[in-house]
């Protein structure tokens, strides 16, 4: 496939709420502006997110944003690695009350308030640092977030049809350093800590299935190394989110990939690869998440665990391992 590298700041969408087909394709930065996803008579069917992942040498820490028009879905998620105890509140707001989300990335605040949740995720002026501020009962998360002067992201730009689109904004490989607070207690999130945001803003269908995969950590030779990969919900699109990212340049992959894993025994390895690219998750933790309020339904299959294969870039076969980072199966109606 050819996919177009968007290089210009353009619109999402026209004045009407409809996909600008000048949009689609992929950057490297954050170059698309989303603030007209609600115009049109599209109400109840846009979906705006910030989810954020970090991994640290002794916990696991996922926040969660969002808005769906009709519902507002958040979550805080904290996970001991060496105990396995979970800290965990889910909370879903019909109709959307406490939430806010910025039109674009880091033209504001995230924030979500609900029943013993709460979420704020700040954005410097120069959208280079990020802090992710949550409380839940027993748990207190405040993580800085940094984003390497010259570091690419994954921007991509999915049309399933004028009416239907998404773009999400995938970035790995970012330093993450910080506190928890649990049970009254500080936990260091010292430096080798690693950050995954994952934005987006769009018009899903109502019943859509997904994998997503990513990675972080350093090579022998001290370069960082970020993996993105995802499946199904693009295909047939144009489009792909796939790539690897070496010192924080992306090599762009616009192969669909194939994944090997068996969902009756998650935890054994998960697969990737293709264009390139060879790399096998091994699990040490399963998160599964289930859902059915009737219209909102959802799916998930979760694995954390540790990355390894290699990557050929066309100029050079890179071998990694160690890599920390999950891979998952999703199957969502909303």
């Amino acid at each position: 496939m050819t996919e177009r590298e968007l290089t210009q700041p353009v619109a999402l969408t026209l004045p009407n709420g409809r996909l600008n087909t000048a949009a689609i394709g992929w950057a490297r930065q954050p170059l698309v502006d989303t603030v007209g996803i609600a115009a049109g008579r599209f109400r109840g069917r846009n979906k705006r997110w910030e989810y954020w992942n970090v991994m640290t040498p002794t916990h696991i820490v996922s926040l969660t944003v969002s808005s769906i028009d009709y519902a507002a879905v958040h979550s805080v998620w904290v996970f001991d690695r060496s105990t396995g105890k979970t800290w965990a509140k889910d909370a879903t707001v019909i109709p959307p009350r406490g939430v806010e989300l910025p039109g674009s990335l880091g033209g504001s605040p995230a924030v979500a308030r609900a029943a013993d949740l709460a979420i704020t995720v700040t954005p410097s002026a120069d959208r280079q640092r990020w802090r992710l501020f949550a409380e839940i009962p027993g748990v207190t998360v405040d993580i800085t977030v940094e984003r390497p002067a010259e570091h690419d992201c994954l921007a991509v730009v999915v049309p399933w049809s004028t009416r239907l689109f998404q773009y999400t904004i995938k970035d790995v490989a970012l330093p993450a350093t910080g506190t928890l607070t649990i049970g009254g207690n500080p936990v260091a999130v010292p430096e080798g800590s690693w950050a995954v945001l994952d934005h987006g803003r769009g018009r899903w269908p109502y019943d859509v299935a997904w994998n997503w995969g990513a990675g972080s950590g350093r090579l022998a030779d001290g370069r960082t190394l970020g993996i993105q990969v995802g499946a199904r919900w693009t295909a047939g699109t144009g489009s792909t989110e796939n790539g690897v990212f070496v010192d924080g340049v992306l090599h762009k992959i616009s192969e669909e990939l194939e994944w090997t894993y068996d969902l009756a025994a998650p935890m054994r390895p998960w697969r990737v690869r293709g264009a390139g690219l060879d790399a096998t998750l091994t699990p040490f933790t399963l998160k599964q998440s289930r859902t059915n309020l009737g219209v909102v339904a959802s799916r998930t299959d979760q694995c954390f665990g540790t990355w390894a294969g290699t990557f050929d870039t066309g100029e050079e076969l890179i071998a990694f391992e160690g890599l920390e980072g999950f891979a998952e199966d999703v199957h969502n109606r909303w």
